[in-house]
């Protein structure tokens, strides 16, 4: 039985070191303009210097009709040829420093941050982790609302303002109260909380990624009214790393192997 339960757990610790090793094979970014073209007499800029920087920004935001641009870049592990598709073993610890500019007409939507695409839904939709012209500071989307700045009902941080620089956290890990699969969103280094004390936000049991590409975007809307309408966003000092947590499984069979083992000795 003790043999049975080492080789179980030693298989469980190669699955999860297998996922470790896919989050780090992780080199480069792929940069999509465009994604949404509701302009599309405007003119882009997109230098993409992973990982020290990438740049996302769109001039000339002006039609007579149309909402916005937005702009995407995305983690890739194959030199930028395709978007890196996250399982949902790949936990990891990821942030990037974040610089938004522009200069719309007051109430003129611009935006940018984290964008970790579902369209399967298996995290509950798209999740956004961003900070916008009017001051908002918020995380939406997937399993979760937080508010960090005052604009969203938030105290954690400021409101936030054009061309500051914010840094933006946002962890995928196994909570080690639930063993769910989880995320974590900071910004300048305060985290979010889904309750008091608690940075966790638990997906439904078993759900996860499941091929979802993650990265950073900007969105500028339209202002017909403003012919030198435009938008920049800057990421710089991107990271993500393995997260050294062990799959959900994993827990169970450590779980299980030292109960037996007591169960032995005694």
């Amino acid at each position: 039985m003790k043999r049975l339960i080492y080789f179980a757990t030693f298989v469980g610790l190669v699955a999860a070191t297998g996922a470790y090793a896919q989050v780090s094979s992780i080199n480069s970014a792929i940069v999509t303009s465009r994604v949404f073209n509701d302009v599309p007499g405007a003119a882009g800029s997109y230098p993409n210097n992973y990982p020290s920087s990438i740049g996302l920004g769109e001039s000339g935001m002006s039609a007579a009709t149309g909402y916005a641009n937005r702009d995407v870049w995305q983690f890739s592990n194959n030199g930028g040829t395709s978007a890196y598709q996250f399982q949902n073993g790949d936990y990891f610890n990821a942030s990037f420093r974040l610089t938004l500019t522009g200069s719309g007409t007051s109430g003129i939507d611009l935006e940018a941050g984290w964008l970790f695409s579902n369209p399967s839904g298996s995290i509950g939709g798209d999740l956004q982790s961003i900070v916008k012209a009017d001051g908002e500071v918020v995380q939406f989307g997937g399993p979760s609302f937080f508010g960090f700045s005052p604009a969203n009902s938030g105290t954690s941080v400021p409101n936030y303002t054009l061309g500051a620089t914010y840094t933006m956290g946002l962890n995928y890990v196994v909570d080690p109260n639930t063993g769910r699969n989880a995320f974590q969103y900071s910004v300048n280094g305060v985290f979010a909380t889904s309750s008091p004390g608690d940075t966790y936000f638990d997906l439904a049991a078993g759900a996860g990624p499941n091929g979802s590409p993650l990265g950073g975007y900007v969105q500028i809307q339209n202002d017909p009214n403003n012919a030198n309408n435009n938008g920049s966003a800057l990421f710089d000092s991107v990271t993500i790393s393995p997260a050294a947590v062990p799959e959900p499984a994993t827990f169970s069979l450590l779980g299980l192997g030292i109960l037996a083992l007591l169960y032995r000795r005694r």
